[in-house]
């Protein structure tokens, strides 16, 4: 049976709905639906290009580990990453006080990427693979004009939320 979530930009009243990839990326899909609901505050990619993403608390207690992972996702993947507990505090990033690796736990960066020629690398520590776990199958043009006016207008005040649809 297949599964699907929306994607919401909650302050722009944007969402998109994405079929979950349980064939190709079965331990992520997994793990992020029985996760859901997710949302945080949205940041909008440094590195990636035409990327948003929230951070959340990781969401198993063991790694997932690389599935169906990417280094240039095309739009409308939806990606998973881990980091550390300190891989995100390098200044330079430019998260605020609590965000970003101040945590004792993992955090888990859930990402949707909206335009083409991205590449996911980053100069502090070479590439960042992702697992692509889902795919928007609808409304991926209007939300991509709300991530690019994230890019242009800033992020602040917004909420990037996943959900079962």
């Amino acid at each position: 049976m297949e599964r699907f979530i929306t994607i919401t930009l909650v302050s722009r009243g944007i969402s998109a709905r994405a079929k979950m990839l349980d064939d190709e990326a079965p331990r992520t899909a997994s793990a992020v639906w029985d996760a859901l609901p997710q949302s945080s505050q949205v940041y909008h990619g440094k590195y990636a290009r035409n990327e948003i993403y929230n951070l959340v608390p990781a969401l198993t207690a063991e790694p997932i580990g690389a599935e169906n992972s990417t280094i240039t996702p095309i739009p409308g993947d939806v990606c998973y990453f881990s980091f550390s507990a300190t891989e995100l505090l390098n200044p330079g990033y430019g998260y605020r006080e609590g965000e970003g690796g101040e945590t004792a736990t993992d955090i888990v960066d859930l990402a949707v990427f909206y335009g083409r020629n991205n590449l996911l690398i980053n100069g502090d520590v070479g590439w960042v693979p992702g697992n692509v776990f889902a795919t928007i199958i609808e409304g991926l043009e209007d939300f991509a004009v709300a991530c690019q006016d994230i890019w242009m207008s800033g992020a602040a005040g917004e909420t990037l939320l996943f959900e079962r649809a």
